[in-house]
C-alpha cells in the first residue's frame, strides 16, 4: 500500500513526518511518488495560529476529495491541543496526537481491519520520556533536520504549544550520535538540530544544549551543525563560549524576539528584557564575527499601544536582523492572552505588520550587502535557473552561482559579488 504525507508547520513536524514515513515503510507500506495516488494520506498538522488550524482543515478536506478511497490520518499539534475540534473532522479516519506517533502503522491497520474510526490521542504527562524515533535520510533535502528535544515549560501568554507538546524531554546524546552517523552515511553533510524549545535540551537529563551540539559535531563526515529556533535567555556567556569551541557550529542564531518593548514582553510572559536580548546579541556577535541573527517578531499583541509598537520597531531596526519573520498576534483559546483586555483591531495589526515588514526588509538588505566581497563555503541545494544553482553559506546567506554542471549537495567556496532581491550572487572559486 502507498502512503503520502502532507506536513504543515515547523522543522520538528518535518522531522516527525520523515520518521513516521520510515516507520510505515518498515511495516510494509511504500511511499507514494509525487502526484501518484496513495492508499493512506497523513496530514501532520500545526496549531501555532488559528490560520494553522484552518490550513489543516482545508488540507484534510482536499486530500479526501482527491483520494476518496484512501485512509485519511490527522495527526500533530492540532488534534493534541484541540481534540474535540479535530474529532469533529469527519474526513479523518484515524486521529493521533503528538505523544504516540510510533503507533501510526498499527492504527492504520486497525482501521483497515475494522473500518471503524480510530481516535488515539494520549494526554501528555509530567515525567514522560522522549518518544524514540529516528530517521536515516531526509528525502529531497541536502540538510537533515534532527529532532533532539520536545515540549516546552515556558507557557508564554499567547502560546498553545505547551498544551500540544507537553513538558520538556530530550533525546539521549548516544541516540544523537547514532542518528548523526546514519545521516552521515547517507551522504548528509549538514545537520540542523531542532526542538520545540531547543535551549531546554537536557533539562530532564541533567545535560545542556552544548552536550547535544558536541555529540552532533563528533562525526568526522559532518561538515556543519546548525541550530534551529532558540529562546535567547538561555544563551549565557559560558554557554556561548562553549558553543564557540565547536568549529562546525554554523554562525547563525535564530533568537525569538516577539517584541522589543519591555511592557509587551512582560504581558507575553517572556523571560527577558530588551536590554538583556541586546546584550546576548552583542555577545554572540563578539564570539562569532559575521554571524547572522534572525528572529520572529509579533505585532498587535493584546494591549500593545502605538507607543509600544514604535519602541519594538526601533529595537528591530537597532539590532539589524539578518532576517525577521513578522506576524500578527492570533488569539488562541486556552491561552492566558485569549481573554486579555485591549485586543488590537485587525486593521491596526495589519498596518503594523506592514511597517514592521518594511523595517525587517531594510535590515535584511543591509545584511546581504555586507556579505559582498567575502568568500564563503556554500552548500548547494537546488537549481535556480538554467545553469544557476542556489545554496546557503554557514551563516545562512542564500547565494546563487553559475555552473556548467549540477552542484546539488556539494559544499564549494564562492566569492560573493552582489545582491539581488533576497539573495546574493557569486562566482565559484
Amino acid at each position: 500500500m502507498k502512503v503520502k504525507f502532507l506536513t504543515l508547520g515547523c522543522k520538528v513536524n518535518q522531522y516527525e513526518s520523515q520518521a513516521m514515513l520510515e516507520n510505515m515503510v518498515r511495516r510494509g507500506f511504500q511511499p507514494a511518488d509525487g502526484d501518484e495516488p496513495a492508499d493512506v494520506i497523513v496530514v501532520n498538522s500545526c496549531t501555532v495560529t488559528a490560520m494553522s488550524d484552518q490550513k489543516a482543515r482545508q488540507s484534510l478536506r482536499r486530500m479526501r476529495r482527491e483520494n476518496p478511497t484512501a485512509v485519511t490520518v490527522l495527526t500533530g499539534c492540532w488534534p493534541q491541543a484541540f481534540p474535540e475540534a479535530a474529532e469533529a473532522m469527519a474526513e479523518a479516519d484515524v486521529i493521533l496526537g503528538t505523544g504516540n506517533r510510533c503507533a501510526l502503522p498499527d492504527r492504520v491497520l486497525e482501521f483497515l481491519s475494522t473500518r471503524q474510526r480510530v481516535i488515539d490521542i494520549a494526554p501528555h504527562e509530567k515525567g514522560e520520556s522522549f518518544e524514540p524515533m529516528g530517521i536515516s535520510g531526509f528525502e529531497g533535502r541536502t540538510r537533515a533536520f534532527l529532532k533532539i528535544e520536545d515540549g516546552c515549560d515556558r507557557f508564554c501568554a499567547y502560546c498553545i504549544i505547551p498544551y500540544a507538546r507537553g513538558r520538556v524531554r530530550s533525546k539521549p546524546p548516544e541516540d544523537i550520535r547514532q542518528e548523526v552517523a546514519r545521516l552521515a552515511a547517507a551522504g548528509y553533510r549538514e545537520i540542523v538540530l531542532a526542538g520545540i524549545n531547543l535551549p531546554a535540551y537536557g533539562k530532564d537529563l541533567g545535560l545542556h544544549l552544548c552536550d547535544a551540539v558536541e555529540a552532533a559535531c563528533e562525526d568526522e563526515a559532518i561538515r556543519r551543525v546548525r541550530l534551529s529556533s532558540l529562546e535567547p535567555e538561555e544563551l549565557t556567556p559560558p554557554v556561548i563560549a562553549q558553543l564557540r569551541a565547536q568549529e562546525k557550529l554554523c554562525p547563525q542564531f535564530h533568537l525569538s524576539l516577539q517584541s522589543g518593548c519591555d511592557a509587551t514582553l512582560r504581558r507575553m510572559n517572556r523571560h527577558y528584557t530588551a536590554a538583556e536580548y541586546r546584550e546576548i546579541v552583542e555577545n554572540l556577535r563578539a564570539a562569532f564575527p559575521g554571524c547572522a541573527i534572525t528572529t520572529d517578531v509579533m505585532v498587535g499583541f493584546a494591549g500593545e499601544t502605538e507607543a509600544e509598537f514604535e519602541e519594538s520597531l526601533r529595537f528591530v531596526r537597532e539590532i539589524g536582523f539578518a532576517k525577521a519573520h513578522v506576524f500578527a498576534y492570533s488569539r488562541r483559546p486556552g491561552t492566558r492572552a485569549y481573554d486579555a483586555p485591549d485586543q488590537v483591531p485587525r486593521t491596526e495589526k495589519e498596518a503594523r505588520s506592514r511597517r514592521m515588514i518594511a523595517c525587517a526588509s531594510e535590515t535584511r538588505q543591509a545584511f546581504l550587502r555586507a556579505q559582498v566581497g567575502k568568500t564563503e563555503e556554500v552548500l548547494f541545494e537546488q537549481a535556480a535557473g538554467e545553469g544557476v544553482y542556489e545554496g546557503y553559506t554557514a551563516n545562512y546567506t542564500p547565494v546563487r552561482a553559475a555552473s556548467p554542471r549540477p552542484l546539488h549537495g556539494e559544499i564549494l567556496p564562492v566569492r560573493i559579488t552582489g545582491t539581488e532581491e533576497d539573495f546574493c550572487t557569486g562566482l565559484l572559486v
